[in-house]
């Protein structure tokens, strides 16, 4: 199984913070205004959780416990596939973005994987101290959620910045910015 491939035909753009600035909270409001100009997400979210979507006592646990490699569980409303991954020394987003059905998406946010080549908006709140982070007291600066890729910055104040700036409080303003630079990438399915 080849993990290192970038071949994804999807649109691919991060949404990344410190922990604790909104990610998710902004996502949840992001996600139906962009699902009201007819544009389909697939989402992945990083976690450096130990995560299990199943439930002890369940069949499907209990068989991909019994040593099943993947586990596909399926109702009429919805399936999950669980890949059993103990031996891959780290994740491969463009790996992970490969197991969407790019015919039913338009693109993929992904929430995390802050230090992955790929183009994102980094979310920067004033408020946020780095001791509420990491307890070490050290008041994290805007710079250092840039990078070469990200493309704007969604803050509750104005930065000294040349990149473009949205309000991280007005999510149709940073749905609208989604939408353009998906437009932008010629790569939307109708």
């Amino acid at each position: 199984m080849n993990l290192n491939t970038s071949d994804t035909t999807l649109p691919i753009l991060g949404i990344t913070a410190y922990s604790g600035t909104g990610k998710t909270t902004l996502l949840k409001q992001v996600i139906p205004l962009l699902r009201q100009q007819h544009i389909r997400v697939g989402l992945i979210k990083h976690t450096h959780h130990n995560m299990d979507v199943d439930k002890p006592g369940k069949d499907s646990y209990e068989l991909r416990k019994a040593g099943a490699t993947q586990t596909l569980v399926a109702s009429q409303q919805r399936w999950a596939l669980m890949t059993e991954t103990p031996d891959l020394p780290e994740l491969n987003l463009y790996y992970l973005a490969s197991r969407f059905d790019a015919n039913s998406l338009d693109m993929i946010l992904v929430e995390g994987f802050k230090q992955e080549p790929i183009p994102k908006i980094a979310l920067y709140r004033d408020s946020l101290s780095r001791n509420d982070i990491n307890r070490n007291n050290i008041t994290p600066d805007f710079d250092e959620i840039l990078d070469p890729y990200v493309l704007a910055i969604a803050s509750d104040i104005p930065l000294e910045t040349s990149l473009p700036q949205l309000d991280i409080n007005q999510p149709e303003q940073i749905t609208a910015f989604i939408a353009e630079w998906l437009s932008s990438q010629k790569t939307r399915k109708y």
